[in-house]
C-alpha cells in the first residue's frame, strides 16, 4: 500500500514528535530556518507542512490535558 503525501507528512510529524517530544515544534522550526538559509526552498516547504502537523498534534494534546 502506498502512502499519500499527506499521510507521509503526518507520519513524519509523528516521528519528529516521538523523537523530540515537547521540543518537536522548535526542532522543526529550526530545520525550516536551516533549509531556507541554504536555499533549499522545496525542503523548507516540506518541513513547514510537517511543522503545521506538529502544531495540530500538540494543540490536540493540549486540549486533552484540560
Amino acid at each position: 500500500m502506498t502512502m499519500t503525501q499527506d499521510q507521509h507528512l503526518w507520519a513524519c510529524a509523528l516521528e519528529v514528535e516521538r523523537q523530540h517530544g515537547d521540543a518537536a515544534f522548535l526542532f522543526a522550526s529550526m530545520r525550516v530556518d536551516e533549509l531556507v538559509a541554504e536555499g533549499a526552498f522545496e525542503g523548507a516547504r516540506t518541513w513547514r507542512a510537517i511543522l503545521q502537523r506538529i502544531e495540530a498534534l500538540q494543540a490536540d494534546q493540549n486540549l486533552g490535558r484540560q
